[in-house]
């Protein structure tokens, strides 16, 4: 395992850290092997990590650029702004 290629996607690692888990629960693995699969296990948890920091980083940087606070009172306003300018056509 000390040889496998990264994982292609969060998705990918994760499916992969999953089945290292249930094989490491079962008990059936020698020694050597349940080291080895710790291993890739906490590779895969380090690159699952880091994945999930960026996505969370990406969703920060729109949020400052997009979402502003919300109060009643402004939704109210922006639906009648909305239908005033759907009559206006």
């Amino acid at each position: 395992m000390a040889d496998t290629p990264p994982p292609k996607t969060f998705e990918a690692a994760l499916a992969e850290l999953e089945s290292i888990v249930g094989t490491m629960e079962s008990g059936q693995l020698p020694l050597a092997e349940a080291l080895a699969a710790y291993q890739r296990g906490a590779e895969l948890l380090q690159y699952c990590q880091s994945a999930l920091k960026e996505a969370e980083q990406q969703v920060q940087i729109l949020e400052r650029g997009v979402l502003k606070s919300f109060t009643p009172g402004d939704a109210d306003a922006a639906d009648r702004r909305g239908s005033d300018s759907g009559n206006a056509s």
